[in-house]
């Protein structure tokens, strides 16, 4: 079988690729022997797929049904095995190669058979999210499958802090601002409550990373169960920062699209338990990252959105 890339994920890696970066091409040819060495039926390429990996819906030797996912080291596929393995199903889908003995860290680990930046993973229903129920119903889905997500990282983890992610977004969105003025009064904005915030969180625990409705899919175990993590450690509203702009389109239409967005902020913060202004502060920082990183690569429509909903915050 041919394992061409989708189209989305060619044209996300490109924006972000590394010079001399060939992963992309690379890719096929890691499909194959991936899949050779498991012993794996290759049903079909996922599509749209992702952003940042390679997902194949295949079979394994005894026919259970399963997920191979492939992705480049810059997507950090190894640090998303040790926290999926920490998890151990509760919340997340299931890993189906066991993490090296040791790797308690997000470097270095692999499957007992695996190559680097190649996942096995347990079948979920692909095309099920809880981006499909109505939006009270998915946010309230997604947050309780989050809550199960947040535990204590595994001794001795080297997972990426929120301190230590943010500090480099930070100083490309200052880069963004420099080059753009107009956003200059929302950067510095959530530059400001990046520092305040990092002055005393609350909690350090192993979080999801880029949590939204898009990345919890119905299960047979479960109902609802997180995948695609970019696992961090740091405080819980970081996490739940990124829940409250999903859906930012459908907000961004509304007449009443701030005063939605801050119940939003109210009901999630409430339901989790977890500091109101925090949170604000959190979700005004992502957003406006995530808008500056979208203008810098050219993607105009979705940086206004961003930045406009930034603006309500």
């Amino acid at each position: 079988m041919a394992f061409e890339p989708p189209r989305r994920l060619v044209r996300a890696l490109g924006e972000t690729a590394p010079e001399g970066d060939d992963w992309l091409e690379k890719l096929p040819g890691l499909a194959r022997e991936a899949v050779e060495r498991r012993e794996l039926t290759v049903e079909r390429v996922q599509l749209p797929g992702g952003r940042s990996s390679l997902v194949v819906l295949v079979r394994r030797a005894d026919g259970t049904p399963a997920v191979l996912k492939l992705a480049p080291p810059r997507a950090r596929p190894e640090s998303e095995r040790v926290a999926l393995a920490h998890w151990g199903g509760r919340g997340a889908v299931q890993l189906l190669e066991p993490v090296s003995e040791g790797a308690g860290g997000a470097g270095g680990a692999e499957g007992a058979e695996g190559a680097e930046g190649v996942l096995l993973l347990e079948r979920l229903h692909p095309d099920v999210s809880v981006r499909t129920l109505p939006e009270a119903k998915a946010l309230l889905e997604a947050a309780g499958t989050l809550r199960r997500l947040w535990v204590d990282p595994p001794e001795g983890h080297v997972f990426e802090t929120v301190a230590e992610r943010t500090g480099r977004q930070a100083k490309a969105m200052r880069a963004g601002a420099d080059a753009a003025p107009e956003v200059a009064p929302l950067v510095d904005a959530a530059l400001s409550a990046r520092e305040e915030l990092l002055d005393s969180p609350p909690e350090h625990r192993l979080l999801h990373g880029t949590f939204r409705q898009s990345k919890v899919l119905s299960g047979d175990r479960m109902p609802w169960l997180a995948v695609g993590p970019d696992p961090v450690v740091g405080e819980h509203a970081f996490d739940l920062a990124r829940l409250v702009r999903d859906r930012v389109e459908d907000l961004i239409a509304q007449p009443s699209g701030a005063t939605t967005t801050r119940r939003r902020v109210r009901r999630l913060a409430e339901s989790l338990e977890v500091d109101r202004d925090r949170l604000r502060g959190w979700t005004l920082f992502r957003a406006v990252e995530s808008g500056v990183r979208a203008r810098r690569v050219g993607r105009e429509r979705d940086a206004e959105l961003l930045l406009e909903f930034a603006s309500w915050l």
